[in-house]
């Protein structure tokens, strides 16, 4: 049976994810590991019963958003392959090619903790530009505004009917006076990631990634900036490295995943985000999600 493992990114973390998967083997050890080298309590950032305060406002700073959704995601696949499960091939979007990487063993926990840390830090310091969510538009006005505006890329793009635009702030507010749309929601975030305006930090990423070793994959990766499967570790690194600086093709992963014959695909992670795309997109695909240590099946 083919299945796809798909693994959320930004947007997808909730308080009290922390909890619902804390008493699957190692997560303890990985919230402790994680927090030493973040220098700071991730499983209090986001566990339910906790008296700190602002604590949603800790969860969604970049700079702990992604270390908390990643150690979630790697704790519920590790118990998923331990119980017998596993894949056809993986995607993650944005953060999730992180996990996704660590699925395939292309690289270690340990590996991919520190490199969160880069990629969390960088963006979180780019003070440049921001982001808009967009629902339910003319796809061929888009493409046309999107080609005629300076400083404006799809960003992320999700579905037919939904993407996510980076530029800068006179570009977002000239789009959203000119295109036709259900809805146009400027996002709350640092900077214009995934676009031309995260050159300088993704030069440093490269930089960073340069000083790690991609293993061979255990199973197909389907990367965000060129969505087919892939076996190549040094082809995967390459992609990676164009991922924060190009848009995060989502609408044309599912589409491969529909040429190749899926039956299934599984989200990994506290949300159903990507499980909601895909059921608007995966006609006759079984939509399922593992988010809590009680559903380590599927």
């Amino acid at each position: 049976m083919t299945v796809a493992w798909v693994f959320p990114g930004q947007g997808s973390q909730k308080i009290g994810m922390a909890n619902k998967v804390i008493d699957l083997p190692n997560a303890k050890f990985r919230f402790n590991y994680a927090s030493e080298v973040f220098e700071r309590n991730l499983f209090e950032i986001c566990e339910l019963n906790s008296d700190k305060k602002n604590l949603s406002d800790d969860l969604n700073n970049t700079k702990n958003t992604q270390i908390c959704l990643f150690l979630v995601e790697s704790v519920l696949l590790d118990s998923l392959k331990e119980n017998g499960y596993k894949p056809t091939y993986i995607a993650g979007h944005s953060l999730g090619e992180i996990t996704a990487l660590y699925c395939a063993d292309v690289l270690s926990f340990e590996d991919c903790v520190q490199l969160i840390k880069v990629r969390s830090e960088l963006m979180a310091d780019a003070a440049k530009g921001s982001m808009a969510a967009l629902i339910s538009f003319d796809r061929d006005q888009l493409d046309l505004l999107v080609e005629e505006i300076d400083d404006l890329v799809i960003a992320n793009d999700n579905s037919s009917s939904q993407v996510v635009l980076s530029g800068s702030e006179k570009a977002l507010d000239n789009i959203s006076k000119r295109i036709k749309a259900k809805r146009f929601l400027k996002l709350n975030v640092s900077g214009a990631f995934h676009s031309p305006f995260m050159k300088e930090s993704s030069f440093q990423f490269s930089k960073y990634l340069d000083t790690l070793e991609f293993n061979k994959p255990s199973m197909p990766v389907i990367s965000n900036s060129h969505p087919s499967l892939c076996n190549d570790p040094n082809d995967l690194k390459v992609r990676f490295k164009n991922q924060m600086c190009n848009g995060v093709k989502w609408r044309q992963t599912m589409d491969l995943m529909k040429e190749n014959s899926i039956i299934q695909m599984v989200e990994i992670g506290p949300s159903n985000v990507l499980g909601g795309l895909g059921k608007r997109h995966l006609k006759d695909v079984k939509i399922s999600q593992v988010s809590s240590s009680d559903q380590i099946k599927y």
